[in-house]
Parts: structure tokens; sequence; C-alpha cells
């Protein structure tokens, strides 16, 4: 049974098929989530997967059918959900890695069980033998020298918690319908985030269930909702999210395949920003409120004010390290950094 919508959720804008000019001048500067209907629908495994599962499972275990794939499974009796166990320190599903041709055999045969579990293997990473699927599905939105990260997103009927992702993702549906929840991620307090360092496969993740809110255990989730857009994507449509965007996912079909395109902009230096929350459970954590809030101000002014240059009253030689990002300065940030975590 196909889930419904949300009720009184408003919709995901949508836009038919675009170039990569409308792309880079009009979607990615206003940096809102755009369905993109019929934008992939030329992939190969998109024309593939009209001749039915079967057949797309065939092409696409062909091509490197030994390619051993990170899987999640869960009996029908969990439901169709991956989570935490009760106590936050483990997981409640089982994970292995089958060899991508049996991972897509056991989905085939899945497709016909009165109650089938839940298996999903998420962020295979097209490389290697599996490069050549990346090569087929073109992205014309991007330029060719941009680098990404592309994976593939296979399973039958499964539920992914709502989360967030550094970079920014374009979403193409190969085969099975899904559907998207999207939260800005301005609502982070209404969510309810789970723990941010055991995670179930990378990020951190929302403790509510979209499809059962406990009303009684978040009661601010009701206001999030209230913030929220959805899309249902068919194959050859793809989603477009800018970095950071809370998103929810619900694959409806017994057989569903998705690609994801990650890409960051910016200066090639950049790490994780997640360092840095942690690198300041060091220095913040339990700081007096008075000393926290002037720490703010500072941190508001030489990291997150982009109108100007807080350096620029001084000569360029005189900035150190909050001048330009040479080798050498980078260098020098990252060994004094090194230091005071090893004292």
């Amino acid at each position: 049974m196909v889930m419904a919508d949300f009720p009184d959720v408003a919709p995901i804008p949508e836009m038919a098929a675009i170039d990569r000019a409308t792309f880079e001048t009009d979607i990615v500067p206003a940096g809102e989530a755009v369905v993109l209907r019929g934008q992939v629908g030329n992939w190969p495994l998109v024309t593939a997967g009209k001749g039915g599962s079967q057949a797309l499972a065939e092409t696409l275990g062909g091509i490197s059918p030994d390619t051993r794939v990170r899987t999640f499974s869960q009996p029908a009796t969990s439901g169709s959900r991956f989570f935490y166990a009760d106590d936050f320190k483990s997981l409640a599903f089982d994970i292995n890695t089958p060899p991508l041709a049996d991972l897509l055999k056991r989905l085939i045969a899945l497709e016909t069980a009165s109650e089938p579990e839940a298996v999903f293997a998420g962020g295979v990473p097209l490389t290697g033998g599996m490069a050549p699927v990346a090569t087929a599905q073109a992205v014309s939105l991007l330029p060719p020298e941009t680098e990404r990260l592309v994976s593939l997103w296979i399973g039958n009927r499964t539920r992914t918690a709502p989360h967030w992702d550094l970079p920014q993702n374009l979403a193409g549906v190969i085969a099975g319908r899904r559907r998207f929840l999207l939260f800005p991620i301005e609502q982070i307090a209404n969510l309810y985030v789970g723990p941010l360092d055991f995670t179930l496969a990378g990020q951190p993740i929302s403790l509510v269930d979209p499809r059962q809110p406990d009303a009684d255990r978040f009661p601010r989730f009701a206001e999030a909702m209230r913030h929220a857009r959805q899309a249902v994507l068919e194959p050859g449509d793809m989603l477009y999210m800018p970095a950071m965007q809370v998103h929810y996912v619900e694959s409806l079909d017994p057989f569903s395949i998705m690609l994801n395109i990650w890409w960051r902009d910016g200066p090639e230096h950049l790490a994780t920003p997640f360092m840095t929350l942690l690198h300041g459970l060091l220095t913040l954590r339990g700081m007096p409120p008075r000393e926290r809030q002037a720490w703010k101000v500072l941190f508001d002014r030489y990291l997150f004010q982009d109108d100007e240059d807080p350096m620029d009253h001084l000569p360029g030689d005189a900035r150190g390290l909050f001048g330009e990002p040479t080798p050498e300065t980078l260098a020098r940030i990252k060994a004094i950094i090194g230091r005071s975590l090893n004292r």
C-alpha cells in the first residue's frame, strides 16, 4: 500500500527540464529546492527500467556484478523505517555487503513476497568497476570539471529518516517513485536530532517518524511540518537540493533506484564544519554565558560576516592567519590546531 501525501504540506516548486545556464543563473543562486520533471529521462538506466525491474536489474548487475554494496535489511515486522535500537547505542537492523548482482536478485525475489523484508543499499559509490554507470548517466547541469561524488541508492519500499547533507545535491530517479519531504535547516530545533557522533549512515537524523509523530515526546515537530515541502518523483525526474537541506525520503515501489550527485562550491581547502563543532565542545561548552556571548560576537565578525572583509583595514601582509589562505597559511593553522589538541 502506497503512503498518501502529507496533508496540508505545500509542494516543492517544479520546472520542466532545464539547461545548465538556467541552473547556474536561476536555480542555484536562489538556494531553494526544485523538482526538475523529465530532466534525466534519457539516461540509459531509465530507458532500461521501462522494460521492467528484471531488465533493469540485469543491465545494472551486468556492469560490475561482484562489486560489494553496503546493505541495510530488517524483517517486515520491523517496518520500513531504519532506526536505532531503544538504547541509541546500537542499530535496529542488519548490515552486510553482498555482491551487487546478489542484492538485485534478492530485490527481484522480494517483489512478489507477501511480507517482504525491507532492504536498502545507500550511497553505493560509482567508482572502480561501477564508474561506467556514472559516465553513462550524464548530468548536463554541472560543468564537466566539477568535482563530484556520484552514488546509487537501491532498495524496495523503505523510509529514510530526516537528515541533512553537507554538499549540494542532485537526485535523479531511475526506477520506482520516491517521495521527498523537505525542511529548512532553520527548523533543526523542532526536528529533535539524535546522536551527532553515532549515526545510522554518516549523517545525524531526526528522531521523529514523520508518518507517526509522537506529539507528547516531540511537541515542536508540528511547527517543523508547517514549514515543510513535499514532492513525488517519477523515473526520469530530478530533484535539486541546496546544501544542508533536511530531507526525509520514502521509496514507494518494490524496486527502486536513484542516482545521487553531491558537490561543494568554495575553495578546495574547506573541510567539514562538523570538525569546528567538535572543537567548540573543547573551547566553548561550559563557558560562562557572558563570555560565550562575547565569543559569538567575534565568530560572527570573523567567520560569518560576508558583507565586508573584517581585516580590510590592515595591509595584506599584516593579516596573518586571517589573510589569504595560502598553502603556508593553511599549514600554520593546522599546526596550531594540532598542537592545541595534543596538550
